[in-house]
């Protein structure tokens, strides 16, 4: 099963109007014809893969497909949900800044009109974005947070991180049928157009179970952890180590720990835990390998690449006649096949052909 993220360089600029409002349009047609076709599952487990997201997104787009791709791709199936939702049994919530932080209102409101048990989902939220921000500590910090649903409450999140110094954007994909753990190698798909040799901590790789467990168990006994941490006076670290010894503010990490009501069992509990963030993460990485020897994993969870390319009419712009024949077929397709006309379905599939050549 490939696992991974996307990376893509940032791009000045924005989707016009006329391009947003047809990428509307065509997404409500593209999520109408794969649920008829393939299933609502289907579909939220296609969102979920990158490189068929990336797919998506350039023929929603056309030449559409630099990181913005990403935050306009979702904001364009989002608003073509708010239409449909109910009628393919698919919805959307978050988005991009102050957006992402209003998914558990839109949770609430979406289950308050539909019937729907979205409380669960409020807590997938939570959880994708501490793994992603906290336990993935790889320079990403998270700005684009989108979930898809189901009635059933299978669910696909995509996610995007910016790193202020690269100007680079990385995307996260989840998909529920795929997480057997949030704090064990979750992530749908990964792929990169940019691997970094070593990232600052991943608390989610294999490798760091050890550390998981130890982190765990200084956590379920938060007095004695003080104890130990006072005890720590000198570190002496490998230079392999990303953490330094000025990253431990024992200080700090005694005052955290103290505040500290959550009653933890095991690793994925600190999930829940507010206020528990990347620093303290580290800092309790560290003590468990001078405590347990248990070494945390520095590796960049990125193993595959692809090649792709800029926006801004390149490698020619948007032809707008032929995406609004691809619109206005595509309408006539799905008008058709949902009254039994299943050839009309089957001419949409040669759609491409057509058009290319």
């Amino acid at each position: 099963m490939r696992r991974g993220f996307a990376d893509l360089p940032l791009h000045h600029g924005k989707a016009p109007p006329w391009l947003f409002e047809r990428m509307v349009k065509l997404s409500r047609s593209v999520v109408e014809l794969i649920v008829l076709e393939h299933g609502k599952d289907k579909l939220l487990e296609w969102l979920s893969d990158p490189v068929w997201f990336q797919s998506l997104g350039c023929v929603l787009g056309f030449d559409w497909h630099s990181s913005g791709l990403t935050t306009t791709v979702c904001g364009a199936i989002k608003e073509a949900l708010k239409d449909i939702g109910r009628e393919v049994g698919v919805f959307a919530v978050g988005g991009k800044g102050r957006s992402a932080l209003k998914t558990p209102e839109e949770l609430a409101r979406i289950g308050d009109l539909t019937g729907i048990d979205t409380e669960p989902l409020v807590e997938v939220s939570r959880k994708v974005a501490k793994v992603d921000n906290a336990l993935i500590q790889d320079g990403y910090q998270i700005y684009h947070h989108t979930l898809f649903f189901t009635e059933e409450g299978l669910w696909a999140v995509i996610q995007q991180g910016m790193n202020e110094k690269t100007r680079y954007a990385r995307i996260y994909h989840w998909f529920s049928a795929s997480v057997g753990s949030f704090v064990e190698e979750p992530h749908k798909g990964i792929i990169s157009s940019k691997v970094h040799g070593r990232i600052d901590l991943n608390l989610t790789a294999k490798e760091s179970e050890g550390s998981r467990k130890a982190i765990a168990c200084l956590l379920r006994d938060r007095e004695l952890t003080v104890k130990e941490i006072e005890g720590v006076k000198i570190l002496k670290l490998p230079e392999r180590h990303h953490i330094k010894p000025e990253d431990l503010d024992l200080k700090g990490l005694r005052e955290s720990l103290r505040k500290m009501e959550a009653d933890i069992k095991d690793f994925e509990d600190i999930l829940k835990v507010r206020g528990l963030g990347p620093k303290t993460l580290r800092a309790l990485a560290l003590v468990a390998e001078i405590v347990y020897g248990a070494e945390p994993s520095f590796r960049d969870p990125a193993r595959y690449s692809f090649a792709h390319g800029g926006k801004d009419g390149h490698p020619y712009p948007v032809r707008r006649e032929i995406y609004d024949i691809t619109l206005e077929t595509l309408k006539r397709a799905i008008e058709r096949a949902k009254i039994g006309e299943r050839e009309k379905v089957e001419a949409v599939k040669r759609l491409a052909k057509i058009l290319t050549g």
